[in-house]
């Protein structure tokens, strides 16, 4: 019985590509802010085939809260065989965590990137494993400014939510040099525009616009989880690293994407973020 755990894992494409995933009989650990909607999550994935369904609360905008649950994940597994960092949002005005840190960048990018490295050793142990970063094709047009990565000037909601998808792909590229000969793998995928919650914070004016794209250009939250699923257990790309897939078709990142040295510095900038060595 393999161990998957997901983060962001009680709404939207988490939770359904945790229910996907229950249909195997594996261990599936579900991570989330809210304990109540954690046990309720639970009782899905449990009813949807699960072997066994354990929960864990953590808010990945949080450092502290992030050491906590990499120490609650070593003391409760002996391995993970799938690290899906999926938990993610979208501010539209200007938010800090109590870290002092741009609060999309926080949650989309340091957060999944403290947690990998914590559980770094855990994970090359746990080989064949894999890492899955939910990334977007909103990448494409993001920009990476490291004299201010929070937009204390020039904020939008889009800008920081493209430059942390953007940051997901540059991490995930640098961790598969790292990982290159020890059975991990790293991916990062676009699951498609999906009609989740993610897009409830934009300003009341773009709310019709936002709900008429649902109904109409949308996929479903399930359609969306089939790349997280498919990318944690096909056979076919067991082998696959350092990768940027659209929905479950490999595509060329941005041209930014590719610049290693770019990603390399990025590492650095994070660790230093996050209190780690550089």
């Amino acid at each position: 019985m393999k161990t998957i755990l997901i983060t962001g894992a009680t709404s939207g494409i988490g939770l359904e590509a945790a229910q996907q995933l229950a249909a195997g009989g594996d261990r599936l650990v579900l991570v989330g802010r809210n304990p109540q909607k954690l046990t309720d999550s639970a009782e899905l994935v449990r009813a949807a085939g699960a072997g066994a369904v354990d929960t864990l609360a953590c808010d990945i905008a949080s450092q502290s809260s992030v050491r906590r649950l990499a120490k609650a994940i070593e003391a409760a597994y002996d391995r993970i065989d799938v690290l899906a960092n999926n938990a993610g949002g979208y501010h539209q005005t200007r938010t800090e965590t109590a870290d002092g840190i741009e609060a999309t960048f926080a949650t989309n990018h340091l957060g999944g990137f403290l947690l990998t490295e914590l559980l770094t050793d855990l994970l090359i142990s746990s080989a064949p494993a894999r890492i899955l970063f939910t990334s977007s094709v909103m990448h494409y047009g993001a920009t990476l400014d490291f004299d201010d990565l929070g937009f204390r000037a020039g904020y939008s909601g889009e800008k920081a939510y493209s430059r942390s998808k953007l940051a997901n792909v540059l991490y995930v590229r640098a961790l598969a040099r790292r990982f290159d000969g020890t059975g991990v793998t790293v991916n990062a995928f676009h699951p498609g525009a999906v009609s989740t919650g993610i897009w409830n914070s934009l300003p009341w004016f773009g709310q019709p616009v936002v709900s008429l794209a649902k109904r109409m250009f949308f996929i479903s939250a399930a359609e969306g989880a089939a790349a997280l699923t498919y990318l944690a257990t096909d056979p076919s790309v067991a082998e696959v690293t350092g990768a940027y897939f659209r929905k479950t078709r490999e595509r060329e990142p941005s041209r930014l994407a590719r610049d290693d040295r770019i990603g390399q510095r990025l590492c650095a900038v994070s660790a230093s973020l996050v209190g780690l060595p550089g």
